[in-house]
């Protein structure tokens, strides 16, 4: 029988970039971060996935995959071993169609299951589960290249909506409920960091109250950690850092919190920004000293959620630090963590790069240097500067202290004919 292509994969190289030979090169350096030893693969390796060939590559090399793309290796087109191949996963431009197809198959699915008839209702399993895990693989990833979008937010309010409406379109197991519980606390914990991230803090409150009643009926810790977390960083961004401590130990007196320590260098690099913003310096330092602590206890070869996967390593200690000492007034310490940041942020965080680069051009341009902060802002990508909320405030507060620190410098000059240009482009 012929191979069938791995167009999946195929469409996410074309949208990041890669080469066969790239894409192996970056894998091997995530699999020597996760096992010690240096990974083998080339450029002939990818091909045979492309092709088909080899539809289920080793474990380590899948977890190393996961940590390059931020996707599990079943949405990038691969097939478990003993299962026959489904229908591939849509390039990036197709999967709106599918998720309203999805959508749609649902909704008949549960009327079929309600409506009278000689057939018994539907028995709900844990495939449907993981279609719905499918689905929110993929709203994490829009997350991380798109980031406080409001297309994010409604797309994943209406997942958690949909699998809610499974519970009623048949009999299911307590294990699937429970699932499926915790699958909508996961879309509408996305919306709620979705509405955080764009600035839209009424409806991020909204969202956070049903995530944090349906991670309840889920009894899932790693996605009530998520929530609560999130809750301290929204209203650490609100300027609440009493409630956002509050919200955020919830989260970290979790016992998951004690079984991996991921989750507790999250917890704690989060309390660092949160003491960053309360203008508690000592705090800040004994909170992130923690964190890189827990994170190099980590075990590799731990299972954890997606979104953890997807997000949280070295690069985002970083950033949080960064977020830190920024508001403390620390900057050539901003600068150093903002500088260690970029260095090792995987190439789908598009969002955290346009984030972590503004906030550079913020720590130059406090140390007096307004070439060097003119030049690192106009680095940040114009979707990002003139779609993301949070980047352009952040690029407009920049622009506003240049021209008040250095009116006639060549470096306001510079950025002013910057941002008309592209404002000018994108209207």
């Amino acid at each position: 029988m012929n191979a069938t292509r791995n167009t999946a994969l195929e469409a996410w190289m074309r949208e990041h970039g890669y080469s066969s030979n790239s894409l192996a090169d970056a894998v091997n350096k995530a699999l020597e971060q996760l096992t010690g030893r240096t990974g083998g693969l080339d450029g002939s390796s990818v091909r045979d996935w492309k092709a088909g060939r080899v539809r289920w590559p080793k474990a380590a090399t899948r977890r190393a995959l996961e940590a390059v793309t931020g996707m599990p290796p079943t949405v990038l087109g691969f097939v478990p071993r003993g299962r026959a191949p489904s229908t591939p996963v849509a390039p990036q431009e197709d999967l709106d169609m599918k998720r309203r197809n999805l959508i749609g198959g649902f909704a008949v699915a549960a009327t079929a299951a309600a409506a009278p008839g000689t057939t018994g209702p539907r028995r709900i399993g844990m495939s449907d589960v993981g279609r719905l895990q499918q689905r929110f693989a993929e709203v994490i990833a829009s997350d991380h290249r798109y980031g406080g979008q409001l297309g994010i937010e409604q797309r994943a309010a209406a997942l958690a909506d949909e699998a809610l409406n499974l519970q009623n379109a048949g009999s299911a197991t307590q294990r699937v409920r429970s699932s499926l519980y915790g699958c909508a606390a996961s879309f509408r914990s996305s919306a709620m960091w979705a509405a955080i991230d764009g600035r839209r803090y009424g409806d991020a409150k909204a969202h956070m109250r049903e995530a944090q009643a349906l991670a309840e009926m889920s009894g899932d810790q790693a996605i009530k950690f998520r929530i609560w977390s999130h809750a301290g960083a929204m209203y650490r961004h609100v300027g609440r850092p009493g409630e956002a401590f509050a919200a955020n130990d919830v989260a970290r007196n979790l016992h998951i919190t004690r079984r991996d320590p991921t989750f507790a260098s999250l917890g704690l690099a989060r309390q660092a920004a949160i003491h960053g913003a309360a203008q508690d310096r000592m705090g800040t330092h004994r909170a992130l000293d923690q964190a890189q602590d827990a994170l190099q206890r980590v075990d590799p070869h731990g299972f954890r959620p997606v979104w953890l996967l997807a997000f949280y390593d070295q690069a985002e200690l970083d950033s949080l630090a960064l977020s830190a000492f920024l508001t403390l007034g620390d900057y050539p310490t901003a600068e150093f963590h903002a500088h260690r940041c970029l260095a090792a942020l995987r190439p789908h965080m598009r969002r955290s790069h346009a984030i972590t680069t503004t906030r550079l051009a913020h720590a130059q341009l406090a140390q007096g240097d307004f070439e060097a902060a003119a030049g690192t802002a106009m680095k940040v990508p114009t979707d990002a500067a003139t779609q993301h909320p949070r980047v352009s405030r952040m690029l407009q507060e920049f622009g506003a202290a240049l021209r008040a620190r250095a009116p006639r410098s060549s470096a306001a000059q510079s950025w002013t004919e910057h941002t008309r240009h592209v404002w000018k482009a994108t209207t």
